[in-house]
């Protein structure tokens, strides 16, 4: 199983496209927030479910502003994360991330690469596709990816 995780696209949807591309067939697309309004062409441009939520950047949208899924035997809490202060650390989103039993959780807003595997919990933060913030300033994304075993693997991509 092949799932393309994004943040931070902001409308500009160009990198997010060449992503596509490249990763090639996907079995899913997580999208953790500020996607304004770009529903409908991110939904479009991948045959596979895709999973969404709102950021702060997102007025006018019926997106949820969190949510829960499975993907394999991983349960995952999907949230944009500025509401759990994740420019600041990592801990208050972590704590609520436990308090909620999830295997796993995906965040946004810092437009900064990040994946976090504890014995357990994972946190994962594909940075922005559009407008990254870290030292190399590319735009990134992560693959993760579910091996025949069930086990998940990710990899912090570049475009």
């Amino acid at each position: 199983m092949k799932i393309l995780i994004v943040s931070d696209t902001h409308r500009n949807n160009t990198n997010f496209l060449k992503a596509v591309e490249k990763t090639g067939p996907l079995d899913m697309v997580i999208h953790c927030g500020d996607v304004e309004g770009s529903e409908l062409v991110i939904s479009k441009a991948v045959d596979c479910p895709v999973e969404m939520v709102q950021g702060n950047n997102d007025f006018f949208t019926d997106l949820p502003k969190e949510k829960e899924f499975m993907v394999g035997s991983y349960k995952v809490w999907l949230t944009h994360g500025h509401n759990y202060y994740i420019s600041m650390n990592n801990e208050i989103i972590k704590q609520e991330a436990r308090s909620r039993e999830v295997d796993i959780v995906m965040c946004g807003h810092t437009h900064k690469p990040l994946v976090d595997i504890e014995n357990d919990l994972t946190l994962i933060n594909p940075g922005s596709i559009s407008y990254p913030r870290q030292e190399n300033r590319r735009p990134s994304y992560i693959v993760m990816e579910i091996d025949r075993e069930g086990e998940a693997h990710y990899t912090v991509n570049y475009i």
